[in-house]
């Protein structure tokens, strides 16, 4: 990850301080078909984690199969993020 030298992203990242920062940030950066597929795949992770088949997940987060198994795959041999984020917005 480090050749893409996304730190400078990610610094900025970690400045932010609420959902609201978050919201103006990701608007001005992302277009909103980026933040759909984004907020869509989040949906998707939770519902995996859950349990659900992933056809389900497709239909109800308009996803393609593909992309549902994709986000499994990484939430099961990924780096940890995934987990990582799942586990700390239980807290």
């Amino acid at each position: 990850m480090k050749e893409l030298k996304l730190d400078s992203l990610f610094d900025a990242i970690l400045t932010l301080k609420n959902v609201d920062e978050c919201e103006k940030f990701f608007r001005d950066l992302c277009t909103l078909s980026e933040l759909k597929c984004m907020s869509e795949r989040w949906d998707a992770l939770k519902m995996i984690e859950e349990g659900i088949p992933y056809r389900t997940i497709a239909k109800k987060t308009g996803t393609s199969t593909a992309t549902v198994t994709r986000i499994a795959h990484w939430l099961n041999n990924g780096t940890g993020g995934y987990k990582m984020a799942l586990e700390r917005r239980k807290v």
